[in-house]
């Protein structure tokens, strides 16, 4: 029995699948995915596809036609109630037993949800599958109050569209900065000042208590104010789906924990994407990443490994965020750097800033600066003369210096 099964859609799912195919596996596929659709681009949901630029066949990852060449099987709409390590075998909600040779877990992640009083009202969204998506975009009409709650790049990513529709958006953070768990005070005061001039209203350091309304949402409920609302966007995080592995005795500490081989702690189980908790030996710590770069490299790796390639995965992080016709482009963690540099103009809103620790290179942030984001991702860990760096008439390779520490 030659069989591969992988338990998500999502795109480490349907990447791994292709990466089998791609590296000559002639065994069978079974891709399991509990939502009705093939494979999409998660990101577009709250950008392209939000603000209708792109239409739903254009988020797909690859057409029907590519799974029906290559002999994928596609159970979408389907789930995995159980995993049986012990007999390599999965359980389907039909009650269906399927044994496999490899088991490979995509099983992603899912809003972090509110549980206070209202929380079921309708009107209140999490934006997390297309279906989610669909329904938002129908309620999104101009004239509304919509609220969306965490100042996250979720949520701004949401207000930048919405504002653009016609609606009236508040952001309410409890944080007292937007994007406060993600990046420097710099750059959260950047798009702090972005989203206020094109109309979005932030309230810092709020809670939200309550939603007030009968069946329908009428308002949010801040300590004793009542905002009104016609609808709100929940975005507060998400969490990694790590029931179905605990429930099988695979080791899970903030995620699925797999080892550089993508392999779980039972023998041919292997996982992939936003659910891992993975050691990544460029930053020298374990993490776990809500990032589609990373969903796909693991899913080659872990397919690697199937063939037994003996395949590591390594990578420097990296993200992006479209914001109204601005791009911003992560490479690493801001927050790991103890100082930095500007190159460009905020006010122009062209720049990036590169941060350091130790005299090296750990992240860039690039504002529609595209060369700096490739310089991050090309010179991550390298050391910088920073006054050349500042002057953008200097090429950015000339900002290197020369001398390289061993460490």
């Amino acid at each position: 029995m030659d069989r591969v099964i992988i338990i998500g859609a999502g795109q480490a799912g349907g990447q791994a699948a292709a990466s089998l195919r791609q590296q000559t596996y002639k065994g069978e596929i079974l891709l399991f995915g509990d939502e009705p659709h093939p494979p999409y681009q998660r990101p577009l949901l709250s950008k392209q596809y939000l603000s209708s630029e792109e239409e739903q066949e254009r988020i797909f990852l690859r057409a029907e036609a590519f799974y029906l060449k290559h002999k994928i099987t596609l159970r979408l709409g389907e789930s995995i109630e159980k995993i049986s390590p012990n007999v390599n075998s999965v359980t389907t909600s039909t009650g269906e037993q399927i044994r496999y040779r490899d088991l490979i877990l995509a099983l992603g992640s899912r809003p972090r949800t509110l549980t206070i009083p209202g929380s079921d009202l309708r009107g209140i969204h999490y934006l997390r599958t297309l279906d989610h998506v669909d329904v938002i975009k129908s309620e999104m009409l101009a004239g509304k109050k919509l609220v969306i709650i965490g100042g996250g790049y979720i949520g701004l990513e949401v207000a930048s569209v919405a504002v653009k529709i016609g609606l009236d958006v508040l952001i309410i953070e409890t944080e007292d900065r937007i994007l406060k768990r993600v990046t420097t005070e710099e750059m959260s005061a950047f798009y702090h000042q972005l989203h206020v001039d094109r109309g979005v209203q932030i309230c810092l350091n709020t809670s939200i208590a309550s939603f007030s309304g009968q069946e329908n949402l009428e308002g949010v409920v801040c300590g004793d104010k009542v905002v009104p609302a016609d609808m709100v966007i929940v975005g507060i995080g998400i969490v990694p789906n790590t029931k179905l592995a605990q429930a099988a005795g695979i080791a899970c500490d903030n995620g699925i924990s797999t080892d550089e081989y993508c392999r779980t702690s039972i023998d041919n189980i292997y996982a992939a994407g936003d659910c891992t908790h993975h050691p990544n030996p460029i930053l020298g710590r374990r993490l776990r990443l809500e990032s589609v770069p990373n969903a796909m490299e693991q899913a080659k790796v872990a397919a690697s490994n199937i063939l037994g390639k003996n395949k590591a995965y390594a990578a420097v992080p990296w993200f992006w965020s479209d914001q109204y016709e601005h791009k911003l482009q992560m490479v690493g963690f801001s927050t790991d750097g103890q100082e930095q540099c500007l190159r460009g103009d905020k006010a122009a809103k062209t720049f990036a800033i590169y941060y350091f620790r130790d005299q090296r290179l750990v992240a860039v942030d690039a504002v529609n600066a595209p060369a700096d984001f490739a310089a991050g991702r090309q010179f991550y860990d390298r050391r910088f003369d920073l006054k050349k760096l500042s002057n953008i008439d200097i090429d950015i390779k000339d900002c290197l210096m020369d001398d390289q520490i061993d460490h």
